[in-house]
This record gives structure tokens, sequence and C-alpha cells, in this order.
């Protein structure tokens, strides 16, 4: 059955259906929820950290002075803001999970409803966890601990504001070459319109695969370290989104001649003017991994390449592009410090004519790492003093 005998409004409720009948697979063969913990991002060195944190408790000094004693976990809480309300670095958020161990076997099961109690006793603290039962407290005037283990995805709280990064899972992309070059093209548009819009005709030429999902992207920049100027990757501006309909071809004419019939694509959906001459991609498989703050294990640092999009700084809650990735040990959940370059200025009380010093590098915030690739990666930016710009440093906090 070709393309054309496929509509959207065919395949999108099969696929629906498929992905429900996947997901009732998946909870008959595991069991109950309590067995089928899930596979969340938890690496040794965190759950001995947490162990130990158990064993002993947190010294007060590591607790916030305005700690609440007891607080109820809200439906936009997330790992991370729960973590900056207790703990002075909230990166150390396994040391959070360790005190309540005996409770909670995975810190991503956190649920809005549940009560979380500070007790502080022999100079050391200990986070325990419990639920109000029938609206209130049990019969005997305490909270009664209730445990729960489902899909933080569908149930438990975030690590950290998915919302903020969701749209760029996809959207956001550096590739290694400049392999858009060669990607298909858009390269007429339907009754030979200069911008298209959602629902538009788009005929597209190159070398398309099996998908149905195509992303548009315009002519990508190369993104250069600041220090050493070498092309670390090629970042491609995302304009938006379209479906592949109708395969192309080639054909015989009336004159015998072979013809070129391009593909067709339907704009589903767009961000920036799209037109002939951008490029596609294939959607990738869709990321929904909660991460898990951590500080990376040894020493690291870099400096920010660019400002996602057309900005020339960036502040809260913005992404930013680091000069390290993969090769160099960045990792998804990486939380980092964000340092302001010092700046080299004249000593004017030095003798000597144009003596130049440079300030030192003044700490300002904090980068969480979401996307990593080769040799590059993403950052959302969680807080921040002073506005981010390209050069600024960073490293592990």
């Amino acid at each position: 059955m070709s393309r054309r005998q496929l509509p959207a409004s065919i395949l999108a409720p099969a696929r629906a259906a498929a992905a429900l009948a996947l997901g009732l697979a998946a909870a008959a063969t595991a069991g109950t929820a309590v067995a089928a913990e899930p596979n969340f991002p938890i690496t040794a060195e965190q759950r001995a950290t947490a162990k130990r944190a158990a064993e002993t408790g947190v010294p007060l000094s590591e607790i916030k002075p305005d700690a609440p004693d007891v607080y109820t976990v809200k439906n936009r809480d997330t790992l991370w803001g729960i973590s900056s309300m207790y703990l002075k670095s909230p990166w150390r958020w396994p040391e959070l999970w360790g005190m309540n161990m005996d409770q909670v076997r995975n810190p991503h099961l956190i649920f809005p409803g549940q009560v979380l109690f500070l007790d502080k006793s022999n100079g050391r603290a200990r986070l325990r966890m419990g639920q109000q039962i029938g609206g209130g407290v049990s019969g005997d005037g305490k909270m009664q601990p209730h445990i729960r283990a489902k899909d933080i995805a569908f149930y438990g709280i975030a690590s950290i504001p998915f919302h903020l990064i969701e749209p760029f899972l996809n959207e956001a992309v550096i590739f290694e070459t400049n392999q858009l070059a060669n990607a298909p093209r858009i390269v007429a548009t339907q009754e030979g319109r200069v911008i298209l819009a959602r629902g538009d005709t788009a005929y597209v030429r190159g070398e398309l695969g099996a998908e149905r999902e195509y992303r548009i992207f315009r002519e990508p920049r190369p993104l250069r370290d600041p220090t050493t100027k070498e092309i670390l990757g090629y970042e491609a501006t995302y304009i938006g989104a379209s479906e592949y309909t109708v395969e192309g071809g080639t054909r015989t004419g009336p004159d015998g001649k072979a013809e070129i019939i391009p593909a067709t694509f339907t704009v589903t959906s767009i961000r920036q003017e799209a037109g002939v001459g951008d490029r596609l991609a294939p959607v990738p498989v869709r990321e929904y991994t909660n991460y898990a703050p951590h500080p990376p294990s040894g020493p690291i640092s870099g400096q920010i390449v660019s400002i996602y999009g057309d900005a020339l700084t960036a502040g809260q809650n913005q992404i930013v592009s680091l000069n390290r990735g993969l090769n160099d040990g960045i990792e998804r959940g990486h939380v980092l410090a964000l340092y302001r370059n010092g700046k080299v200025v004249i000593d004017p009380t030095d003798a000597s004519p144009r003596t130049k010093i440079k300030l030192p590098d003044e700490r300002h915030g904090v980068l969480f790492v979401f996307r990593v690739f080769e040799r590059m990666s993403y950052a959302l930016i969680l807080s921040v003093k002073e506005p981010v710009s390209p050069g600024d440093l960073f490293s592990q906090p």
C-alpha cells in the first residue's frame, strides 16, 4: 500500500493504538508496580553516597538555614527544586535521597502529595517521607509512610523543569559535519509560494528513507571553539516539521525523455519562514529520559560557544552550547558551575604605561547539561546573576 493510501487520519489512530498495546504489554510483563522499578539513571557512585547518608545523616552545616521542617510535594515541583530547598548545593541530591533510602528506593519516585519531614538530631539531618491519610493524619495523629513506585514519565515529579528543554530535544541539533549540504531539499512550493505555512505543500528532491516525519532546517552555521577557533560542529536552525506524503521518482515524458518527479511533503508545523532551499532531516526517536542532576566525577572545564537562537547574551532558562561533549566526559544531567570570563583591563595605578591585568573569573550561575554530542553539548541555564556571553567559562561545581 502506498503512502498516498495511508493518510494521517488513518495512521495516527493506528500508531496510538500500537503505543497503548505496547504499554499494556509492558505492564503485564512487569508484574507488580514495586517489582517493576523503572531503570532510571543512578550511578554506583550516587547510590554509594546515598547509602552513606542514609546511615549517618547529613551534617546540619550542609542544610539550608531556612529549610522547611515539613513540606508537601506539589505537582510542579522538581527534584532539583526540592534539593534546592534543603541542600546548599542542589546537585548533591543523592544525600537528600540518602536521608530516606529506607522509605524510597529510587529518588525519581517522589510524588505530589507526599510529605517530607526534616529530622534534626545529634548534629545530623535526615529526611523522612510520608503521606497524609484520609485528607489529614492517621488516628494516632502521625503521618504514615506511603510508598508507590510508578513510571516518572506519567506519575512522579521530574528532576528539572522538563518543559524548558522538551522543545529542544529534537530542534536543537549539532551535526559533526555539514551533512545537511547533501540532505533532501525543498525545490518548489505549492502554487509557487515564497513562504510556506502550516498545511502547505512542499516538493522535495534528494535521498529519502522510509521515515514519515522530517524536520526542516535552514543552512547550518559552523560553531567554533572560542579559544582555538576550530570548528567543533554545525548548528542547524530549526524551521519546522513536515510529513512525507507522496513518493517521487522519474517517468518518461511525451517526448521520450525522463522527467524528474519530486516527492510531496506537507508542512505540519512551522517556527520560522520556510521556503525553497531549506533542508530536511528525519525526526529522531523522542528523548523522554528523566535526567538526574549530578556533578562530573572529575575535573572538567570549558567555554560557552554560542547562545541558541539569535540572541547575543542569555539569561535564566535559556539554552547555550558548550565546547565539551562525549569525548570530554560530559554526560546528560551534569551540573556545571558558570563563570564570567574576567576582563583584561589596564592598571591605572602602575607606573609602567598601559600595563594590562586580567580580572578574576567570577562564578555567577549554574548550568544543566541535557543533550550531548561528540564534541559539544547543550545546557540549560538554571540560575545566573548576569547575562551570559560566548566565551564565558564553566567547570565542575
